[in-house]
C-alpha cells in the first residue's frame, strides 16, 4: 500500500511536469500556438519524444519517470527504458521543463544529460567485453601470434568517403554554412524539418557532382532522382535523410594513384562503385559547462547548423588490401576534390570523412568474409592504423576458431587506446526503408551541360604526376609537388618564368618546405613570388651571387618580400669573380695559417676545406666558390 501511494504521488508530480511542459510552449513569449504542438517531433535513436502522439506518449513517459523515481523492479525499468530512454540517465528531481527543452535564437532543441566521454567509452568497452570476452589481448601478444598467421589471410577493404561541398548555401535551402559558427544560427524551417517546409535543390550541388563523377572516370546517370533514407538520430530533425539510392548520379569509375616510395612505391587503380548526392545531418555537442542541477554537469546538445549541408558520398570497390593502400586512396580523393575546387577537404573540420569496411578471408577463398565498418577516423594515419588493428583482431578470432563471432557491425576507432570498439550493430538496407523523395523532381542532365563541365576541368593530380614524371623528376619529387595544389601551382609558375626544373624542385622541397613546416604556414602565406624564385635561381646559376648568399636572400624574400636584384644591390652582395682579387685573399689566408699549411703538406689534404672556409669568411661569402677552389688548389700544390 505504501508503495502504491508513493507511485501515485510521484505519478501526479510527473503528470504536473508534462502539463507544465506543454504550457511552457504555449505561454512563453513569442511561443508557438497550442495548435502547433503537433509540429514538433523529436526523433532519437534511443529517445523518441513525439508531441503529436498525444497522451499516449505522455503516459508512456510518465510511466518511465515514475518507474525510475519509485525504484520499481529492474526488469520493468529495463524493458521500458530500453524502448524510450536507452542510454539516457534521468534524475528523480528533474521537474523543470526548461531543462529538457530549450529555445535559443528562435529554435527549439533538446538538452539531455549525457555521460562523460569516458563513461561512454567504458560502457561500449564493457558491452564488447561481454560479447567477446576472449578477444581482449595485449598488443604485444597479438603481434607475436598474428604476424605468423596473417600471411594466411587476405584483407578486403572498401571505403565510403563523405565530401562536404563548398557551396555558398545548403543543399535544399538558402542558409549559409560557416564552420565554427555559434550553434543554431544558420537554420530555417527546411533545416529543422518543420512540416510544410519544402526543399529546393541547389544547382551547384549538381554541378559539383558532375565534376567529381567525370574526374573519377565514372559513367554519369543523365536521369537520376533523390530518395528518402529513414533513420532516427538526435541530430536528424526530419527523421530521414535526403539521399540517392538505386540511381546515383555517377557510377562505375576508378581512380589512379602512386604509392609513396617509402611504402614500396608502385601504381594502383581502385574502382569507384558510385558517387551520390545527399544532405548532412546536424551534430551533437558534448559540453560540461551547462548546468541544470548541481549534480548534472554534462549536456548533450543538438546543433543544426550543419543539417542540410550538401555532401557527395564516394563508395569505392573493395579493392584495397592493407591500411597503406586505403590511406593513400583517401588522400587521393582529398587531392581530387581540392584540385576541382568543390571542397576544402579538411578532415579536422569534417569536410572529408571516411568510413572503412574491413573483412578478411583465407588466401584462395573467393567468398568475402563478414565486413565490419569503422568510424571516427579523423586522419589518414588513423585510417591506416585502424585497418591494421582490425585485420589483426579478425585474424586472431579466426585463428582461435571464433570466426563466427565476427558480426556485421559498426565499430569506433579509439585514438588513445589505438583499438576499435563496438558502437552498434550495422543496419541493413531494409532498415532504412528507402523510397523516392516526393518533394523533389528528377535530376535530368543534358549532354551540352555535361560537355561544358568536362571542358572546364582542371589538370587533375594523376595527369600532373605524369607530366612531372616526363620532366625527368624522381617519383619522390613528383609526389611532393603534386600533393598540394598550391605547391604545384607555385612550381608551375616558377618554371614558366624560365627556372631550371630540378633547381626549382630542390629549392621548393628544401628550404621553402622547411620554412613552411617550422612556421606552420602554407605556400600561399609566404611573400616569395614564383618570379623572384626564378630570378634567384638564375642569379646563382649565372654566378652573380653564391648559393650561400642565395639562401640568405631567400629567407628575407619569404618573410619580407622584395626583389632579388634590389636586395643584391642594397646589400652589395654581388659575387667576386675577379681572379686577382680572390688570389690576394687566398695568399693572405695561407700566410696567416702556417700550421695548417704544414699539415696539408704532410698529407692531410682534407684540410683544404678549412682554407676555403677562411677565404669565404674573409670575402663575406661573396667569393665565387668555383674560382676560389681552383685558385686555392693551384696555390696549395705549388707550395708543396
Amino acid at each position: 500500500m505504501a508503495v502504491g501511494r508513493l507511485v501515485s504521488s510521484f505519478a501526479a508530480r510527473s503528470l504536473f511536469f508534462f502539463f507544465k511542459l506543454l504550457g511552457y510552449f504555449a505561454t512563453e513569449e513569442n511561443s508557438f500556438a497550442p495548435t502547433s504542438y503537433k509540429t514538433f517531433g523529436f526523433h532519437f535513436q534511443s529517445l523518441i519524444v513525439d508531441l503529436s502522439s498525444g497522451y499516449s506518449s505522455i503516459l508512456a513517459l510518465l510511466f518511465i519517470f515514475s518507474s525510475k523515481l519509485c525504484r520499481l523492479e529492474y526488469k520493468i525499468k529495463k524493458i521500458m527504458a530500453s524502448t524510450l530512454f536507452r542510454n539516457i540517465q534521468t534524475q528523480p528531481i528533474l521537474l523543470y521543463p526548461s531543462v529538457l527543452f530549450r529555445r535559443k535564437n528562435g529554435a527549439l532543441y533538446c538538452t539531455m544529460k549525457s555521460s562523460s566521454s569516458s563513461s561512454t567509452q567504458t560502457q561500449t568497452a564493457t558491452q564488447e567485453k561481454q560479447q567477446n570476452p576472449q578477444t581482449k589481448v595485449s598488443p604485444q601478444t597479438q603481434t607475436k601470434g598474428i604476424d605468423k598467421r596473417i600471411k594466411d589471410y587476405e584483407a578486403i577493404i572498401g571505403i565510403e568517403t563523405h565530401v562536404q561541398l563548398s557551396t555558398l548555401t545548403k543543399a535544399f535551402c538558402g542558409c549559409p554554412y560557416n564552420y565554427g559558427a555559434q550553434p543554431n544560427t544558420s537554420i530555417c524551417p527546411v533545416c529543422m524539418g518543420l512540416p510544410g517546409a519544402l526543399p529546393v535543390l541547389n544547382s551547384k550541388v549538381i554541378e559539383f557532382a558532375v565534376k567529381l563523377g567525370l574526374a573519377l572516370n565514372c559513367k554519369l546517370s543523365f536521369n537520376s532522382k533523390f530518395d528518402r533514407k529513414q533513420y532516427f538520430y538526435p541530430d536528424l530533425p526530419k527523421g530521414y535523410q535526403i539521399s540517392q539510392f538505386d540511381i546515383p548520379i555517377a557510377s562505375n569509375g576508378y581512380v589512379d594513384l602512386d604509392l609513396p616510395v617509402e611504402f614500396g612505391g608502385g601504381h594502383r587503380r581502385f574502382g569507384i562503385t558510385r558517387v551520390h548526392m545527399e544532405e548532412d545531418a546536424g551534430k551533437l555537442l558534448h559540453s560540461g559547462n551547462g548546468r541544470y542541477l548541481a549534480t548534472l554537469s554534462h549536456l548533450l546538445q543538438v546543433d543544426l547548423n550543419r543539417a542540410g549541408v550538401p555532401l557527395l558520398e564516394i563508395v569505392s570497390e573493395p579493392d584495397m588490401r592493407n591500411g597503406i593502400e586505403a590511406a593513400e586512396y583517401a588522400a587521393e580523393i582529398q587531392r581530387v576534390v581540392r584540385y576541382l575546387g568543390i571542397s576544402n577537404g579538411n578532415m579536422q573540420e569534417g569536410s572529408l570523412r571516411c568510413d572503412v569496411n574491413v573483412s578478411i578471408r583465407p588466401i584462395g577463398q573467393s567468398e568475402f568474409g563478414t565486413k565490419v565498418e569503422i568510424k571516427n577516423l579523423n586522419s589518414f594515419s588513423s585510417v591506416n592504423r585502424a585497418i591494421d588493428f582490425e585485420i589483426s583482431r579478425q585474424v586472431l578470432l579466426h585463428s582461435q576458431g571464433q570466426g563466427n563471432s565476427i558480426v556485421q557491425e559498426t565499430r569506433l576507432w579509439e585514438e588513445g587506446a589505438q583499438k576499435t570498439v563496438t558502437m552498434r550493430k550495422k543496419e541493413g538496407l531494409s532498415d532504412y526503408r528507402y523510397f523516392p523523395e516526393p518533394d523533389l523532381p528528377e535530376v535530368i542532365l543534358k549532354k551540352e551541360y555535361v560537355d561544358s563541365i568536362k571542358n572546364s576541368l582542371p589538370e587533375l593530380p594523376e595527369m600532373k604526376r605524369r607530366r612531372y614524371e616526363n620532366m625527368g623528376l624522381s617519383m619522390q619529387d613528383v609526389l611532393f609537388l603534386a600533393n598540394d595544389i598550391n605547391v604545384a601551382k607555385f612550381f608551375d609558375a616558377t618554371i614558366a618564368k624560365g627556372a631550371d626544373v630540378k633547381l626549382a624542385t630542390n629549392w621548393i622541397m628544401g628550404d621553402i618546405a622547411a620554412y613552411m613546416k617550422n612556421e606552420k604556414v602554407s605556400i600561399n602565406d609566404i611573400k616569395l613570388s614564383p618570379r623572384e624564385l626564378a630570378e634567384l635561381i638564375a642569379s646563382i646559376k649565372g654566378g652573380t651571387i653564391s648559393g650561400k648568399i642565395g639562401k640568405e636572400i631567400l629567407f628575407e624574400l619569404i618573410e619580407k618580400g622584395g626583389t632579388v636584384k634590389g636586395l643584391i644591390e642594397e646589400k652589395n652582395l654581388v659575387q667576386i669573380v675577379d681572379p686577382a682579387e680572390i688570389e690576394k685573399m687566398v695568399d693572405k689566408v695561407l700566410s696567416e695559417n702556417p700550421n695548417q699549411l704544414e699539415q696539408y703538406r704532410a698529407g692531410k689534404t682534407k684540410i683544404q676545406g678549412f682554407f676555403a672556409g677562411q677565404v669565404m669568411k674573409l670575402s663575406k661569402g661573396k667569393a665565387n666558390p668555383g674560382l676560389l677552389n681552383k685558385i686555392l688548389q693551384q696555390k696549395l700544390n705549388a707550395s708543396s
